[in-house]
């Protein structure tokens, strides 16, 4: 399918209220539907907007495969390991959505180790 089929297939999608099949051709056809976001017509720009945004803030499998094991070792008080995973995954840990998926032992035991701040 080429950009112009595609295009009118969305805005087609939107016009009928068919928001599941126009998010799943947006989804699959995000960098082209970037540049051509013009083309679209407004509820469809709004509904692409909102699914580049989501994406954009989605953990990938490695990530929630990480938070997986911060959460198991904390659990089982696996501090050694615990230490490892949190100098090699700083980054993830920092970030502010990445506290939401931690457990509460997680949560206490890094704010003992003064690696995130929940008061923050």
């Amino acid at each position: 399918m080429n950009a112009q089929e595609l295009i009118k297939v969305i805005n087609t999608c939107v016009d009928e209220l068919d928001f599941i099949s126009a998010r799943k051709y947006m989804e699959e056809n995000k960098e082209l539907l970037k540049r051509s976001k013009h083309r679209l017509n407004r509820n469809a720009q709004d509904l692409l907007e909102f699914v580049v945004t989501k994406s954009e803030n989605q953990l990938d499998p490695k990530e929630i495969h990480a938070i997986h094991a911060i959460n198991n070792y904390a659990s089982n008080f696996d501090i050694r390991a615990l230490k490892l995973i949190v100098k090699d995954k700083a980054a993830l840990i920092s970030r502010k959505d990445t506290l939401t998926y931690l457990n509460e032992d997680a949560k206490a035991i890094l704010e003992s180790m003064r690696v995130v701040s929940l008061n923050a």
